[in-house]
């Protein structure tokens, strides 16, 4: 066979290829638009379904309600409720759609209504919500002081209690929040502030809803992921990688 057959026999795999995938895709999308209709009738007005895709698993689709995430069968008769993991790759496949769907913009976060801390050159990002009376996140600050080349940012944000709100804005009031801050999260040393200055405190609460903050501690990364809990410092660090 001549290169010139053997180009043109190429060439035309290719083409046929292609054609295949663009079918393929074109069923694929109709079988996932034929889902999300027939789902939605069922459903009414309970809930609206923002996406339906496929998944690994033959015949499942994932069915994203707001940033929700639950699975369909293909006659959209069954809706189920649960984890999806692939046992091969130990990755969760549910937490990790979950993950993307609530992932923020950094560069909208108010960062001016944060207390900055800045250990070595800062390079690394991180902004967390916390309740100066939350357990969890004097437990997650400790973890902090083992972190280097890093900025944090932490919005004040009392959702435990009448007390936590006046912790927090003793602390933001004193002359040096960080002190401040580090003296009662790491030594348990009352704030002395007077808390009579202007605070973020209803800005920082209000954002912690509009964000799906429900409990303190709840990290954020620049690539807008996010963590909740006390998390160990090694997944902080891969996170930050």
């Amino acid at each position: 066979m001549s290169f010139v057959s053997k180009l043109h026999c190429q060439m035309m795999a290719i083409a046929l290829a292609s054609l295949l995938g663009a079918n393929f895709a074109q069923a694929q999308n109709a079988n996932e638009q034929k889902v999300k209709t027939e789902l939605q009738k069922q459903l009414g007005d309970r809930a609206k379904i923002s996406t339906v895709r496929t998944t690994p698993i033959n015949g499942l689709y994932e069915v994203t309600i707001g940033n929700d995430v639950v699975y369909a069968d293909a006659s959209a008769r069954y809706l189920v409720q649960g984890e999806v993991i692939d046992l091969k790759t130990g990755v969760n496949l549910t937490e990790q759609r979950s993950h993307d769907l609530n992932r923020i913009k950094w560069s909208e976060l108010p960062l001016n209504d944060a207390i900055k801390v800045v250990r070595g050159k800062g390079t690394r990002q991180i902004a967390v919500f916390a309740d100066p009376n939350c357990g969890f996140c004097k437990k997650l600050e400790k973890t902090f002081q083992q972190l280097d080349n890093v900025t944090i940012y932490t919005f004040l944000a009392p959702l435990l209690s009448q007390d936590s709100a006046v912790k927090s804005k003793q602390i933001w009031c004193s002359s040096d929040k960080v002190k401040s801050w580090n003296a009662w999260m790491l030594d348990n040393q009352t704030p002395s502030g007077q808390g009579d200055c202007a605070t973020p405190l209803e800005r920082n609460t209000a954002l912690a809803r509009k964000l799906g903050v429900t409990g303190t501690p709840a990290m954020f990364f620049a690539d807008g992921s996010r963590i909740s809990g006390a998390a160990p410092l090694a997944n902080i660090e891969k996170k930050l990688k």
